[in-house]
């Protein structure tokens, strides 16, 4: 086992040293898990799951009117539906 020693701030804040950094492949603004057992608390790069990640992207496309969405949808399908019947409509 490797031991490294970090520097807590008077705001609460840890200096986590470089090596142990990338380690957990971390950086700035990046978080990370304390995990405490018995007395002894561990560092860890975060699971990511759908709930701790939802809400972090925003949609690429949201539509400004989503009745006009879904009218376009519908005439997309109806089209397809045309051109697989073999119609030209």
């Amino acid at each position: 086992m490797r031991r490294f020693t970090g520097t807590i701030t008077q705001r609460g804040q840890v200096t986590v040293p470089a090596e142990v950094r990338r380690l957990l492949n971390v950086s700035a603004g990046d978080q990370i898990e304390f995990l405490v057992e018995d007395g002894q608390v561990t560092l860890a790069h975060p699971e990511f799951t759908l709930e701790t990640v939802f809400g972090s992207v925003q949609p690429w496309w949201q539509p400004e009117d989503i009745d006009e969405a879904i009218r376009d949808a519908k005439e997309e399908h109806r089209q397809e539906r045309l051109r697989r019947r073999g119609h030209r409509g």
